[in-house]
């Protein structure tokens, strides 16, 4: 009687608990998140890539332009004296077929360069997407955390009060012993939700590169 006592005991918390904690909704902070983000991006190596490549390709936008300069060379000719016009004369010299391509090396330079900040701004999208989905899971696993620790602190307190019963001879062996049981299996779940819980922040923070107290 009493362990059936103890197990609908047990299930009432256990609903009750349910109740308290049905959605991890209420842990979720959007600000927090949008801070995850931004330190992702400012951290993570690959972001960096890009934001060297894109100067790169400025670069070579500003290199294409200059290059205008070098079509054109200035010469000087020197006549001997005794011919028609004597002395050193100035002179140009540029290559059609040379100008004729400099736009278009323009046009692909700054081609380039679009192409490298929109590979940038996908994978930026993907970062965002990425920091979401752990940090969900993150507040999914603590949220589980909390509600377990919670559930077997009420089960300890009820194992206990079993242990006294059945030390004053008022509970069976058996019983006890099926309430030990279920206690334990109680601290394998939990156990079970911290592992998962510490590989999902080990995740977030990896991802973020920095760990989370940090983030303020």
């Amino acid at each position: 009687m009493i362990f059936r006592y103890f197990c609908f005991v047990l299930f009432l918390f256990t609903v009750s608990t349910s109740m308290a904690q049905e959605s991890m909704m209420p842990d979720v902070s959007y600000e927090f998140l949008d801070k995850l983000i931004a330190t992702a991006k400012a951290n993570y190596p690959k972001n960096k890539t890009y934001d060297h490549t894109i100067n790169i390709a400025k670069n070579n936008v500003k290199k294409a332009k200059l290059e205008w300069l070098n079509l054109v060379s200035f010469i000087y000719l020197y006549n001997p004296a005794g011919s028609v016009q004597s002395g050193i004369q100035p002179g140009l010299s540029f290559s059609i077929g040379t100008i004729l391509q400099k736009p278009g090396e323009i046009k692909t330079a700054k081609e380039e360069l679009a192409i490298v900040k929109l590979s940038q701004e996908e994978y930026s999208l993907n970062l965002e997407a990425i920091v979401q989905q752990r940090y969900f899971t993150y507040i999914q696993t603590l949220t589980l955390l909390n509600w377990k620790t919670k559930d077997l602190q009420n089960a300890e307190s009820t194992v206990k009060d079993i242990k006294y019963k059945f030390e004053k001879g008022e509970e069976s062996f058996e019983n006890y012993n099926k309430s030990l049981t279920m206690y334990s299996a109680g601290v394998q779940s939990k156990i079970q939700t911290e592992g998962a819980y510490l590989m999902a922040k080990s995740s977030l923070e990896e991802i973020i590169g920095a760990k989370l107290e940090t983030i303020k």
